[in-house]
């Protein structure tokens, strides 16, 4: 496929070139160009790419276009493994609809009350977009039905099925009907994904969009030695010294995560922290604050990063190393997203950190730089 095809060699309306022209998208990225086709023709589709690339627009797109929106039910589902991650799919597709009149998308999860989410069902949603345990909560309630459904998107696929959903997801897919299409959208394709796609897709169009393609985020990537227990006093002055606007630090645990922030508070740093122990009101707001610049540094462990969808995040810090390799990719893919360049540095303090980077970058094939801090802060090339 061409390289400069654009949106308007897709077959989309004339409504959707308009929002997408507003919106500064004249050229989709690999996956979109690859994917909206197929969809467009109702076919099941499996896309490995990497987080970063594009693919709410790649699924979202058609999925709007296939809306009719005279009928008042819901005929699209998007099922994600997060709520910050749902909450920001229904943000872009509703971007995407300022010039549709009476297509409506609802967003589901679970930590928020069901009153809120029962007034947006009785609006008539034509698009929904959940995390499974509150789909099938709302189901059994009564609250909607499935059997209008045509597309079934599974975003993050790997993640949702990994966390323990691989039943609510096959039953949810067992119930819908008449459904025309299934995606399955992930960063890797695990077991699990395979295991879907073998039992619910017929004749389906694989997609592989690999990192190393033109819209490869562009992110440099650096390991920064540092002394034993100083390795906070060290994320302090990168943080406070570098050139960043808008920061995001990962640690593992979630202890480590709150313990980091309020050090980093201590140090002077406008920061807050997304873990699982944090309610989910309190999380909204600290998204909201962080995505309008209100907040410099946000420190989130892996479960609570899935949603984080900014797109001018400028860096990220591995304060630790990730347990999962598949925790790296999708951690530095915060960064460098829409085209902007990108930096990730990952601090090491001991042995076992240094080699488990060592096999994350022989997993991903990634060229991870070496550096060492200074006592004045400044980064210079390790010895």
């Amino acid at each position: 496929m061409e390289n400069n095809l654009m949106f308007k060699d897709l077959g989309l309306s004339e409504k959707m070139l308009k929002v997408l022209e507003e919106k500064g998208y004249a050229y989709p990225t690999t996956v979109q160009k690859l994917a909206i086709p197929e969809f467009m023709e109702w076919k099941d589709v499996v896309v490995k790419a990497p987080t970063g690339t594009g693919k709410t627009f790649a699924f979202g797109i058609p999925m709007i276009e296939h809306i009719d929106a005279s009928l008042a039910e819901i005929q699209g589902l998007i099922l994600a493994p997060t709520r910050e991650l749902a909450m920001q799919i229904g943000e872009e597709l509703r971007g995407l609809l300022d010039y549709y009149q009476g297509i409506r998308v609802a967003v589901l999860y679970g930590g928020a009350g069901m009153e809120g989410q029962i007034r947006q069902l009785e609006k008539k949603p034509q698009i929904i977009v959940a995390t499974p345990g509150r789909l099938m909560d709302h189901h059994k309630r009564r609250n909607l039905r499935f059997d209008r459904i045509q597309t079934v998107v599974l975003d993050e696929a790997d993640r949702m099925l990994d966390m323990g959903f691989y039943k609510d997801v096959t039953r949810i897919i067992d119930m819908i009907k008449n459904r025309r299409n299934l995606g399955l959208f992930s960063a890797t394709i695990s077991r699990e994904v395979m295991d879907v796609s073998w039992k619910y897709q017929r004749d389906e169009v694989e997609i592989t969009v690999e990192p190393k393609q033109e819209d490869r985020p562009d992110i440099d990537q650096f390991s920064v030695t540092v002394p034993p227990f100083k390795k906070t006093e060290a994320t302090l002055t990168m943080v406070t010294e570098g050139p960043f606007e808008r920061v995001i630090i990962f640690a593992n645990t979630k202890a480590m995560c709150q313990r980091l922030c309020d050090d980093l508070r201590k140090g002077g740093i406008d920061c807050d922290c997304l873990h699982g122990d944090i309610p989910q009101g309190k999380r909204e707001k600290t998204m909201q604050k962080y995505r309008d610049g209100k907040l410099t540094v946000l420190v989130a462990t892996d479960v609570a990063s899935r949603g984080i969808d900014v797109d001018d995040v400028d860096c990220v810090i591995n304060y630790d190393i990730p347990e999962e390799m598949e925790y790296y990719i999708h951690r530095i893919g915060r960064t460098g997203r829409a085209r902007k360049k990108g930096v990730v540095f990952s601090m090491l303090n001991n042995f076992a950190e240094k080699t488990k980077l060592e096999e994350i970058m022989k997993y991903t094939k990634y060229e991870v730089k070496a550096l060492a801090l200074g006592e004045d802060g400044v980064l210079t090339e390790a010895e």
